[in-house]
């Protein structure tokens, strides 16, 4: 059976929101203000980065890395925020989401 462009769009963008919302809360419970836009710009950055490492890197444990310390400068971007509290909020998101795999998510952590 062949995946079309529609399901790999819902897929997406169901995966987004999902990604949104739990980074949204997420950061909220760590005491940042910014709103569910930024939450948003973080899981689409976010997708696009490990999607960018893992074209270029593989799927290997580099392609993780890079594309793991790059979300965490964006992350640590758009919030403001330092390196540990990046750590910190990634470390979460990333466990929360595997809680819910049975969720589909977008590349990456996320």
């Amino acid at each position: 059976m062949a995946i079309t462009i529609d399901a790999v769009l819902m897929n997406f963008l169901i995966s987004l929101v999902v990604s949104t919302i739990v980074i949204y809360i997420v950061v909220k419970l760590l005491g940042e203000e910014e709103g569910i836009t930024t939450a948003l710009l973080t899981a689409f950055i976010g997708s696009i980065i490990y999607a960018a490492a893992y074209y270029f890197l593989g799927t290997g444990m580099l392609a993780a890395v890079v594309g793991g310390i790059a979300w965490l400068i964006a992350l640590g971007s758009l919030y403001s925020i330092g390196w540990l509290k990046s750590l910190l909020i990634a470390v979460i998101v990333w466990v929360i989401i595997n809680l819910l795999g049975f969720l589909p998510n977008v590349v990456g952590p996320l």
